[in-house]
């Protein structure tokens, strides 16, 4: 599980709620002759080039995220950067095509397959009998049952983060010669092509010990077309080269660091030249992409001051030059500290050339969750509600629309478009419908403009405001007013035509105020969404920006302003009922919205603000909570200490068992707690359970698909989790480098990659760069 930018990366694989009645699930959008599962919405971008045409050596670095405190993939601890130095060194059975599917891996395995199912299923695999781990010995079926008695669950003294699946296997033994291994389940297991993924040499796995505490730092024995050579924890690097017993194609690369890099100083590393390859989010997309525009295409001005008027420039100067030594002493140094910031930002802009941006759907989606332990989301119907009031399909164009990638709702919970379990269930649940969202809301007992009892906050910030309280930072997107009584007219994101204001400060008197959280546009004749506002002031501007040296960032209206733009005390609302707050026994429906404060998830808050906008036009509040990034999934998410909040998941070709502990019913643990596996909704169904259930067991692949497709329609109707997006997958590249970039759902090739040879250059021919590829 994931967010923008901050917390834990899933390191495992990838890593129906009804109070009465019967469930009826009715029959999946898209199904019929065509097949649902579809095709991925966008390919990898990794400038794909013949190994013929590459060169042989040369260091790619490689930004990540941290220096992992494990390289073993199985423990609790192990990060995305474990699950990427395995992908290097250590053999996979199988590993993920361009539509997110297991396919062989043809280094390790000639063959793979079920040849017995009664009494039990029996795998047999054939390895390749050239694979060696890099001491020279045959890797083999001791490797095979090392790495099960480890991770079987039965020897508690192995500090394991997951057993699935190794927890159905009875034996593993050897077959005909040295390069068979057979391995006999005690219960039927479809998802056997996920074990052995990555596989560890019996030196790791052979004892607790060596598991617990002998692959945190090294890997003494490796198979892959890479080694660790260094973990440098000083320099925040690990240092991967070159096998020299690799049998399969010779890496192009000499060596691979991978280098932890925040990504707020991803652009500084890349114009520095510290870093080839490195994810990168928009606001950097935007850097690299202004900085291969031709310097004399004419564009919007960029960096340091690009926004200063002539007027501002005039106005600097004459300060400068004026007869007020300490102003003019204080505008020198700041034109001083301008100068040098644009010069550097014109360096960072001349070395960014040298790169390009690839971009694909990263195998992840982002949902929405709705804590159904407790509050007003322990109601289904409630959550339904909620479901019911997004517009998926706008939320998706939001965040995908700008950076030119597909912008399409994601329509399962268990798989993404094109991996064979996809198919949209959200037919289960219902379109965006507003008024049934507002039906589900008073069948639950929730009314517009009902009663509501004054409740005092202690030490919160007035409504849309941003405070500090505990480390965390709230705003409040309530449509009520101050503790005065005063309101906006209109319970919508826009305020009538002529009210003087968008969502500013209202003063009447000397009385309280409403800070607005919502639209970031000034309404139609409201004159301006910044500077001061007098009575009088409706022209129909519309401007969203604030005038320049307009000396106000202040939006005050007086008493006695535009008609309208305030009511004093008692006064009613106006009837517009469609969009009025929602109230149940004196008590608003208001729903906490945590999110990551980092500077990694704006894209979140971006979403976050779409989503509350939407809620508010059914009548639900939201107060938002901006939270430390450690403390997010911890404190939060994992705690149950939420009604709303965004995260992500990663995709998985095996959604009976990796999908399972994420949806699974909540249960009753032996201390009294609730144990939720992964399930941070805390909604879930025995029906979902025994699904799964049947899917895990069932061989024939059409059946299992059809049995997760029901379980996918049933967590729809539960309206515990939202799918909204596919993530977008920005990828800065240095233009000669192929073979690497926005993989997608591809596991990387890492003996692929490399750098481009230089093209002949003949006596007067001209220079050329090379392509970057498809």
């Amino acid at each position: 599980m994931s967010h923008d930018g901050v917390g834990p990366r899933a390191a495992l694989r990838p890593l129906a709620f009804l109070t009465v009645g019967v469930l009826a699930v009715p029959a999946l959008a898209g199904c019929g002759s065509d097949d649902p599962a579809g095709k991925p919405l966008a390919g990898a971008d990794i400038a794909r080039a013949d190994r013929s045409g590459i060169a042989d050596g040369g260091t790619l670095r490689w930004a990540v995220d941290t220096v992992p405190d494990t390289l073993n993939t199985f423990q609790s601890d192990a990060d995305a950067t474990t699950v990427r130095i395995a992908q290097a060194v250590l053999p996979s059975m199988y590993r993920m095509d361009s539509r997110g599917r297991p396919v062989r891996n043809p280094d390790y395995l000639e063959s793979a397959e079920v040849v017995d199912t009664e009494p039990r299923q029996v795998v047999l695999y054939r390895l390749d009998q050239q694979a060696v781990w890099s001491d020279g010995r045959e890797i083999g079926a001791a490797d095979f049952a090392a790495q099960w008695r480890a991770l079987s669950g039965k020897d508690t003294a192995y500090w394991t983060a997951r057993n699935a699946g190794y927890d159905r296997i009875e034996k593993i033994e050897r077959g005909k010669n040295d390069l068979e291994v057979k391995v006999t389940f005690s219960r039927p297991y479809a998802d056997w092509k996920s074990l052995f993924t990555p596989l560890y040499p019996k030196e790791v796995m052979g004892t607790p010990d060596s598991f617990n505490d002998g692959a945190r730092k090294k890997l003494k024995v490796t198979a892959g077309p890479f080694t660790v050579k260094k973990i440098d924890t000083g320099e925040d690097e690990v240092t991967l080269t070159r096998n020299a017993r690799w049998w399969g194609d010779p890496a192009r690369l000499s060596t691979i660091v991978l280098r932890a890099v925040p990504h707020d100083k991803r652009i500084s590393a890349l114009s520095a030249g510290t870093v080839d390859l490195a994810e990168i989010d928009p606001a950097a997309v935007r850097r690299i992409t202004a900085a291969a525009l031709p310097r004399d295409e004419s564009g919007p001005l960029a960096g340091p001051g690009a926004h200063r008027s002539a007027a501002d420039a005039l106005r600097s100067w004459a300060v400068a030059n004026g007869s007020d030594e300490e102003a003019a002493d204080e505008e020198i140094s700041a034109r001083d500290k301008l100068r040098k910031k644009t010069a550097k930002y014109a360096r960072q802009q001349k070395a960014l050339a040298g790169f390009e941006v690839r971009k694909s759907l990263e195998p992840a989606y982002t949902q929405l969750a709705l804590n159904g332990a407790d509050g007003p989301l322990a109601d289904e119907r409630v959550r339904r509600a909620v479901a019911r009031a997004l517009d998926r399909q706008a939320i998706a164009e939001t965040v995908l629309k700008p950076l030119g990638l597909p912008a399409e709702p994601l329509g399962s919970h268990l798989a993404l478009f094109g991996q064979t379990a996809y198919a949209d269930g959200s037919g289960a649940l219902g379109e965006q419908d507003a008024k049934e969202a507002r039906a589900l809301l008073a069948d639950a007992g929730w009314e517009p403009g009902g009663p509501v009892k004054k409740e005092k906050d202690e030490g919160e910030e007035a409504a849309g405001s941003e405070g500090e309280k505990g480390g965390d930072s709230e705003e409040d997107t309530e449509s009520e007013g101050g503790d005065d009584g005063t309101y906006i007219v209109g319970e919508d994101d826009k305020a009538p035509r002529g009210s003087g204001t968008g969502a500013g400060r209202l003063e009447q008197g000397g009385g309280g105020t409403y800070t607005g959280g919502g639209d970031d546009k000034a309404p139609r004749g409201s004159g301006t969404d910044a500077g001061r506002l007098e009575q009088g002031d409706g022209d129909d501007r519309g401007d969203d920006k604030a005038p320049r040296d307009s000396g106000t960032s202040t939006k005050q209206l007086k008493q006695g302003g535009a008609p309208g733009a305030y009511a004093p005390k008692g006064t009613a609302a106006p009837a517009r009922a469609g969009n009025a707050r929602v109230a149940k026994d004196g008590k608003a429906l208001t729903l906490r919205f945590v999110l990551p404060s980092g500077p990694g998830s704006d894209t979140l808050r971006t979403v976050a603000g779409r989503i509350s906008k939407m809620l508010e036009r059914i009548g639900i509040g939201t107060k938002i909570t901006k939270v430390d990034d450690e403390s997010y999934f911890k404190d939060h998410i994992a705690s149950g200490e939420y009604d709303l909040a965004l995260y992500s998941w990663p995709a998985t070709a095996y959604p009976a068992t990796d999908a399972r502990p994420v949806h699974a019913k909540p249960v009753p643990a032996a201390d009294g707690s609730l144990n939720v596996e992964q399930n941070y909704t805390r909604v879930g169904t025995d029906r979902v359970d025994q699904l799964f259930d049947q899917a895990v067991t069932t061989l024939d692949a059409s059946e299992r698909r059809a049995l997760l497709r029901k379980a996918d329609s049933r967590i729809w109707a539960a309206a515990g989790s939202i799918p909204l997006y596919q993530r977008p997958q920005l990828t800065a590249a240095r233009k000669n480098l192929a073979n690497a970039g926005a993989f997608g759902f591809r596991t990387p090739v890492y003996e692929d990659m490399g750098f481009l040879k230089k093209p002949a250059r003949g006596p007067g021919a001209e220079s050329a760069g090379p392509s970057a590829g498809d």
